[in-house]
């Protein structure tokens, strides 16, 4: 089965997006940053996707699979590495 997109919404100046960033390039996941800072059309696609203003906000495909907490205990729980590997 092939992998599916991760997308990571983010913002430069975020330690928790700096955190979700490294889980996901410590498990070698290839995945997509759209950094929100100065990009509006970028905030609202996010907010429009999983109606939250902060971020990160994390994709798998096109689960939200929510922010930093969130992907951690999803990692913890082991279903992180299900998901990526598209089961």
């Amino acid at each position: 089965m092939t992998q599916p997109t991760v997308t990571l919404y983010m913002s430069d100046w975020c330690p928790y997006c700096q955190r979700a960033r490294g889980l996901l390039t410590q498990k070698n996941v290839v995945f997509s940053e759209i950094n929100i800072d100065d990009d509006g059309k970028s905030r609202e696609e996010m907010i429009a996707r999983c109606n939250r203003r902060t971020v990160p906000q994390i994709f798998v495909g096109d689960k939200h699979v929510g922010g930093c907490d969130d992907l951690f205990e999803l990692d913890r729980s082991g279903e992180l590495d299900r998901l990526i590997q598209g089961a």
